[in-house]
């Protein structure tokens, strides 16, 4: 399987690039705006993996290159940039699912809220930005992206998975739960997505007001 990661030289993307080239075969494609910048942090992740005793497939791309012919499309991008960035791609994304992991946010003196956007989510946003027939899925939201990356740590956390479209969301549940230390929970179809995106300013406050959980994830049950 070919997973793209557009914008995957910020921090989700490092982790979830890292995390899927140790624990996968699958191919991950790193994309950006600037290709040069992309095979940098590629250069940079594969350094990474061999300082663990991994090794792994990450390739470094254009962001519309990383998204063609892709199977699964990840929106590594910050929220306010989720829908151009689908729009940047749309030609070239085909069959592919789209996966929005961005949360909109703002601060304030007292600690981060969430931002819920005119489209009721950042997933909504980036599944009335997505052609027709492309399904879009949230995943991803309430992981701390510095503990994926560290490539040492165990991670026993929880992902959300919320959409529309059942088989999709059973496919990329799945492709997540291949990421170790990653439990995955269907939450509903993409009207729930609110609620899940809404749980991350909640764990940032968390860590912000209690030194010993920075860097705090989510487990269910």
């Amino acid at each position: 399987m070919r997973l793209a990661l557009l914008g995957g030289t910020g921090d989700i993307g490092e982790g979830l690039a890292l995390r899927w080239a140790r624990d996968t075969d699958h191919e991950v494609l790193v994309g950006s705006r600037d290709p040069e910048r992309a095979r940098e942090r590629v250069e940079e992740y594969h350094a990474a993996l061999d300082a663990n005793g991994a090794s792994g497939t990450i390739k470094g791309f254009e962001n519309t290159m990383a998204a063609d012919r892709a199977d699964v499309v990840v929106l590594s991008v910050p929220p306010y940039h989720v829908e151009n960035t689908v729009e940047s791609v749309a030609d070239r994304i085909g069959d592919a699912i789209l996966v929005s992991p961005a949360v909109g946010i703002k601060r304030d003196d007292e600690g981060f809220h969430y931002h819920r956007p005119p489209a009721g989510s950042v997933t909504a946003l980036a599944a009335d930005a997505a052609p027709g027939g492309v399904p879009v899925v949230g995943a991803f939201h309430n992981l701390p992206a510095k503990r994926l990356s560290e490539l040492e740590d165990d991670l026993g956390f929880d992902t959300l998975v919320v959409g529309d479209d059942r088989d999709a969301n059973r496919e990329i549940a799945a492709l997540a739960a291949e990421i170790d230390g990653l439990r995955t929970f269907e939450a509903g179809p993409l009207s729930n997505a609110a609620e899940v995106e809404s749980l991350t300013p909640l764990l940032i406050n968390l860590a912000r007001y209690n030194g010993d959980l920075d860097h705090v994830g989510v487990r269910f049950g």
